[in-house]
């Protein structure tokens, strides 16, 4: 189990999604107080029980605003402790995370690869301040710098990267470098994430009482409460008026990117990540726009039109995935037209075929591994269907 501070993304559609995943909170509601104080006393009794150091930071610029910020626990066991400081509100900074594994937790589950931490910081300034620093890696120097640790400088192996900015984008101050290392504390693993702080301007030094990072975790999760109360959720929002089927065909092509972007970095080796713009409420909104339009083009209601506008963006994700042909190609864009209007309008488009066996495919979608060698048949069917769809087009 883990237990995260962190403003949920945006959904996407992949295979078999049901829509968007991701949604921001509900606006405050009688309660809430309620609520936090039992978070703040779990974690409470959640530290009670750690049966190893926790390190934070003991000086330094960042040397505010101290708030547990994640633990997680295995089989009831804890197996890290993460706690922040510095000004979390400010993409400069300074910022400083310091996650302490305990002992022989990397024998288990892999720790994450210090190029993965820099990237969930900058999740965390997405999510937390809309504040977009663009997809890493930018420009990445590895370094051997020295951190203090109780007194004693300690060598630290750092992997430093400064953002390249996609065009059009900008942070907040200009692209601000983060940087992650990791150490080895008497037998502990230690990682830690700054910006806006070099590392040999931060001391740790073990956590004696925990309190001031609960009462600190409890105020940040009341300010992100109070932003987010503001977030109108889309369906309650007027959209620009969208014409035809433009907006059906927004939401794929932006599906179809996420799609392509996540396979790039598994086979880059990459841990799969969505980037940042593709999401929150550019994913939200063009899918409340393709629902709205299939509502009043298909004289459907929300749920019909959800599922409908669900079922031909998993059609054409798969399609993606399982051809070589749908994305830069003529038939690909007859492809994605012919889905759009046997979506919107049930024509009698020719591939027709093709798009009854994706019917009886997505209906029959499995469940469990049991029904796996029977879906994969009606899958072959499916692609069989739309390969004699390409050869009767010449």
């Amino acid at each position: 189990m883990r237990q995260r501070m962190m403003r949920e993304s945006g959904g996407r559609h992949q295979e078999w999604n049901s829509g968007p995943s991701g949604r921001a909170p509900a606006p405050e509601r009688p309660g809430q107080e309620d609520r936090f104080a039992d978070q703040e006393e779990f974690s409470r009794r959640t530290l009670a029980a750690v049966d190893f150091p926790v390190y934070g930071v003991a000086a330094g610029p960042a040397r505010t605003g101290e708030a547990l910020a994640a633990f997680e626990t295995s089989d009831g066991e804890l197996r890290w402790v993460e706690v922040q400081c510095g000004d979390w509100r400010s993409a400069a900074g300074p910022y400083v995370t310091v996650r302490t594994y305990r002992p022989g937790a990397e024998q288990g589950e892999p720790l994450p690869e210090l190029e993965d931490v820099v990237e969930d910081e900058r999740d965390r300034v997405y999510e937390q301040l809309g504040v977009d620093e663009g997809d890493g890696p930018g420009r990445v120097r590895a370094l051997r710098e020295w951190i203090t640790v109780d007194g004693e400088p300690c060598a630290l192996e750092v992997h430093e990267d400064r953002p390249v900015l996609r065009p059009g984008a900008a942070a907040v101050g200009g692209p601000e470098p983060v940087w992650a290392g990791r150490l080895r504390v008497g037998g502990l693993t230690v990682t830690v994430c700054g910006r806006g702080v070099a590392p040999g301007g931060v001391e740790l030094g073990g956590i004696r009482d925990f309190e001031r990072y609960l009462r600190g975790r409890t105020d940040l999760l009341r300010d992100l409460a109070s932003r987010q109360s503001r977030y109108v959720p889309v369906e309650e929002r007027e959209l620009p008026p969208v014409v035809g089927l433009e907006a059906h065909r927004s939401l794929i092509a932006q599906s179809i990117a996420e799609t392509a972007a996540i396979e790039a970095q598994v086979r880059a080796g990459r841990t799969p990540r969505l980037p940042r713009g593709l999401r929150g409420d550019v994913c939200a909104v063009r899918w409340e726009a393709a629902v709205r339009q299939q509502m009043r083009l298909a004289t459907e209601t929300r749920e019909e039109a959800a599922a409908a506008v669900t079922a031909m963006v998993n059609h054409l994700n798969r399609l993606s995935q399982q051809t070589h042909w749908l994305v830069g190609t003529a038939d690909g864009e007859a492809a994605v037209e012919e889905v759009v209007r046997y979506t919107v309008f049930a024509s009698q488009v020719a591939s027709l075929p093709a798009q009854r066996a994706w019917e009886q495919l997505w209906r029959e979608r499995p469940g469990g591994a049991g029904a796996w060698e029977e879906h994969r048949l009606a899958e072959q069917l499916w692609l069989a269907a739309w390969e004699q769809w390409r050869t009767a087009r010449g």
